[in-house]
C-alpha cells in the first residue's frame, strides 16, 4: 500500500538557511493546497530531480552574506537596515505579481541588499532606491527581498498562490488530514497503562491540549498540574483553576515561589562547550539566563511532582502545549538546523530538549500557530472568553522585569545620540555635511525630518538599557530610543510610529522606539535604579499590568489586540530617585511571529490608552510611562 506521505503527485521543497519565519513558509504552502517539504539549505540537487517537485522556495536566514560561512557576492552590505512594514513598487507585468497593484506593503527585514543584476535578470521590484525583487524567467527563477508568507506582507498569499500555481504549475490536490485527529494521533503513542501529566499554565494552548487528552485518553489517565512560579498576574492562579473545572478537569497547583527566586541552573557556554552553574535568579541580570533559570526549574519541579506520585518517567509522558513560534524562536532543531536564537522559551530549555530526545515529552500542537489552536478550542466546545484569552510567557512577569545594576553605555551611545540630535534638530537636505545613512533617505522621509527639524517639535534619545530584537532572521540586543515632545498636546501618532520604522533603519544600536509621555526629555539618561527580581519589584509590575489590562476591559478594547505586555524597566526621570519606568506594550498579529502596535485612535481608543497611562502615573515608585511604537521586527513583543 503506497504510504499516504507519498501519494500526492506535487510538493514544493523548502531549503532552511536558518529564517525564523520558515514553518511559516511550510504553513502558506500548505493552507493553499500544495504538499511541502523542509530540507536542509545543503541539500544535494540531486535529491529534487524528481517530476514530482514542482519548485523551490529558499527561506532566508540569519547570516549577512560577510558572515563566515556565507557565500562571497562582492559589495552588497548598505549604510541602512530595512526591519519592518514598508512599501515597495512592483512590476505587474511578472507572473509572480499578477493581479497585484504596483504599491505594495511587504514586510522588510534585511541589512545585505543586490546593487545589480546579470543582463538576463530583469528587477520586478524596488524598495526605494534598493532592488525588492528580481526574476529570470526563462528560467523560472525569482527573488524576493521582503517575506511573502508573513500578514504583514498585505497580499504575500496572492504572491505565494502566484509561485506555485501560474509558475510552478500546480494544480492543488494536497488535503491536510483533519487536524484535530492529527493531534489525536500524537496522543495515541500513550500505551494503555501509561498515563499523562499536562503542564496548564491557564493560556489557551495549554487548555485545549488538557481538553484533548481527556477526551482522548479519559480522565483517569489525566493529571493537570498548575505551577505558580511567583510570576503570575493578578489572581491568575485561581482563575486556572475556575477555567479548568468549569471543563471538569482536576487541576493541581504547586506554589514554588520561595523555591523559584532562590533557583539557579547549569548552562553550556557556547564558546567553550563547558558547563557553568548560573547565580541565583534574584540576583541574576541577563534574559536568557533568567528564561533558562525559569523553565529548567519549571521542569524539575514537573519530574518532581510525578516521583511525589509514586510514577517515574517510564509510567507517564509529560504534555505541552508548546506552539511552532516557541520552537522557532528557540532554534529547536525539530524545526530548523540553522536558525538563530531569538529567546530561549521555557517549554525548550536544554533539559526540554533532553527530555524530548528520550521520548518523555509528547507536544501534540507543536505544529500549530495560535489562530489555528483558538480556531480548534472553538470546535471542541471551550468558552469563548478563555479561548480568546491574550498569550502570556511561561517565565511571567518575570522576563517583563529589565534587570540591571549599571547602566549600558557603549562607545556608540553617545555618537548615535548626537545623531539623532542632528536629525531631529538640524537636518536639511542640501547640507554639503549630510551624513551617509541620511544621503538615501525616501522622499517622504526626506519630508518627515525636515518638517521635524524645521518644527523641532520632537527630541530622540537612546536609554541605557538593551532589549533584545529580531532583525535579518537573528537575535538583537540593542538600545531603546525614547522620543518626547513637550507633553501638553495630543500625541502626533503618525509621526511617531514613522519615526519608529525609520531609526532602527538608520541606526544600528537601535532595535525599539518608544514615545515617552510628559515633559520633553533633555537629554540621554546615564544613570539606572538597581534592579533584581525582588518579590517588592515584582509585585510593582504585577499592580501596573492589572491596572492597564484592567482598563483595556472596562473600555471595551481588550478584544482589539492580541497582546497587551507591560514592562517594568529600571530608569528614573526627572530627578525621581530610585523610581522605574513603565513600557506598555499592544500587539496586533495574526500569525504571532510578527505583528504591529496598536495605533491610538486607529485601532484601540486613544483615550484608553491615555487613561491607563494616568493611572499608572499615579502608582507610587513609577517616574514616566512610555509607549512602545516599534513591529516585530526589528523588536520582539516581549522586551526579553
Amino acid at each position: 500500500m503506497m504510504d499516504k506521505a507519498h501519494d500526492c503527485s506535487e510538493r514544493i521543497v523548502i531549503l532552511d538557511a536558518g529564517s525564523q519565519f520558515g514553518k511559516v513558509i511550510d504553513r502558506r504552502v500548505r493552507e493553499l493546497c500544495v504538499e511541502s517539504e523542509i530540507w536542509p539549505i545543503d541539500t544535494p540537487g540531486s535529491k529534487f530531480r524528481d517530476p514530482v517537485y514542482k519548485g523551490i522556495i529558499i527561506s532566508g536566514g540569519p547570516q549577512s552574506v560577510y558572515a563566515e560561512g556565507a557565500p562571497k557576492l562582492g559589495s552588497e552590505k548598505k549604510l541602512q537596515r530595512e526591519d519592518g512594514q514598508f512599501s515597495v513598487e512592483i512590476d505587474v507585468r511578472s507572473a509572480l505579481f499578477k493581479g497585484l497593484e504596483p504599491n505594495q506593503t511587504v514586510l522588510l527585514t534585511h541589512g545585505d541588499t543586490v546593487l545589480d543584476v546579470p543582463d538576463d535578470w530583469k528587477v520586478i521590484g524596488h524598495s526605494g532606491n534598493m532592488i525588492a525583487a528580481v526574476e529570470h524567467s526563462k528560467k523560472k527563477l525569482y527573488g524576493v527581498q521582503f517575506h511573502p508568507e508573513v500578514d504583514l506582507t498585505e497580499n504575500g498569499r496572492n504572491i505565494l498562490r502566484n509561485f506555485l500555481y501560474e509558475i510552478c504549475g500546480c494544480r492543488g490536490k494536497f488535503t491536510l488530514e483533519n487536524r484535530r485527529q492529527l493531534v489525536e494521533n500524537e496522543l495515541s503513542k500513550v500505551s494503555s497503562h501509561q498515563k499523562v501529566m499536562i503542564l496548564v499554565s491557564g493560556g489557551v494552548d495549554s487548555t485545549v491540549c488538557a481538553v484533548l487528552c481527556k477526551m482522548t485518553l479519559g480522565t483517569h489517565r489525566v493529571h493537570a498540574l498548575h505551577i505558580d512560579t511567583g510570576f503570575l498576574r493578578e489572581n491568575e492562579s485561581q482563575m486556572v483553576r475556575d477555567a479548568l473545572n468549569s471543563l471538569d478537569i482536576d487541576l493541581k497547583i504547586l506554589d514554588i515561589s520561595e523555591q523559584m527566586y532562590s533557583a539557579s541552573t547549569l548552562i553550556r557556554d557556547p564558546g567553550t562547550g563547558l558547563e557553568r552553574e548560573t547565580g541565583r535568579l534574584d540576583e541574576t541580570l541577563h534574559p536568557e539566563e533568567k528564561r533558562r533559570i525559569i523553565g529548567d526549574t519549571f521542569m524539575k519541579v514537573a519530574q518532581d511532582e510525578i516521583s511525589r506520585m509514586g510514577m517515574s518517567l517510564e509510567d507517564i509522558f509529560l504534555v505541552q502545549g508548546t506552539l511552532r513560534p516557541d520552537l522557532i524562536e528557540s532554534a529547536s532543531k525539530t524545526v530548523s538546523q540553522a536558525a538563530d536564537v531569538i529567546k530561549t522559551h521555557h517549554n525548550d530549555t536544554a533539559l526540554v530538549r533532553e527530555l524530548r530526545e528520550k521520548g518523555h515529552i509528547l507536544e501534540p500542537l507543536s505544529s500549530y500557530h495560535k489562530d489555528e489552536v483558538r480556531a480548534l478550542g472553538l470546535k471542541l466546545g471551550l468558552p469563548e472568553e478563555l479561548v480568546w484569552r491574550q498569550p502570556f510567557p511561561g517565565p511571567g512577569l518575570a522576563i517583563r522585569i529589565i534587570c540591571a545594576d549599571k547602566p549600558i553605555i557603549g562607545p556608540s551611545f553617545y555618537s548615535t545620540n548626537q545623531k539623532l540630535h542632528y536629525l531631529m534638530n538640524c537636518y536639511r537636505p542640501d547640507d554639503p555635511n549630510l551624513p551617509p545613512e541620511l544621503r538615501e533617505l525616501r522622499p517622504e522621509e526626506k519630508n518627515l525630518v525636515q518638517h521635524l527639524a524645521e518644527t523641532r517639535y520632537f527630541s530622540a534619545h537612546l536609554l541605557p538599557i538593551l532589549t533584545v530584537g529580531v532583525q535579518g532572521d537573528a537575535r538583537t540586543y540593542k538600545h531603546v530610543c525614547a522620543i518626547s515632545s513637550d507633553g501638553h498636546e495630543t500625541p502626533r501618532w503618525s509621526e511617531l510610529f514613522s519615526l519608529a520604522k525609520l531609526l532602527p533603519k538608520l541606526y544600528h544600536d537601535i532595535n525599539r522606539v518608544v514615545y515617552m509621555f510628559g515633559s520633553r526629555l533633555a537629554c540621554a539618561p546615564t544613570c539606572v535604579t538597581p534592579t533584581r527580581l525582588t518579590r517588592e519589584v515584582v509585585e510593582k509590575l504585577r499592580i501596573v499590568d492589572h491596572l492597564f489590562n484592567t482598563t483595556l476591559k472596562e473600555q471595551n478594547q481588550y478584544r482589539k489586540i492580541s497582546q497587551a505586555p507591560v514592562v517594568l524597566f529600571p530608569l528614573a526621570f526627572d530627578g525621581k530617585a530610585n523610581t522605574r519606568s513603565v513600557a506598555i506594550r499592544t500587539i496586533i498579529t495574526n500569525d504571532f511571529m510578527t505583528g504591529r502596535p496598536a495605533r491610538p485612535g486607529v485601532d484601540i481608543s486613544e483615550e484608553s490608552i491615555l487613561a491607563s497611562v494616568r493611572q499608572i502615573e499615579q502608582v507610587p515608585g513609577i517616574a514616566r510611562v512610555v509607549y512602545d511604537l516599534t513591529s516585530k521586527p526589528p523588536a520582539t513583543t516581549e522586551w526579553e
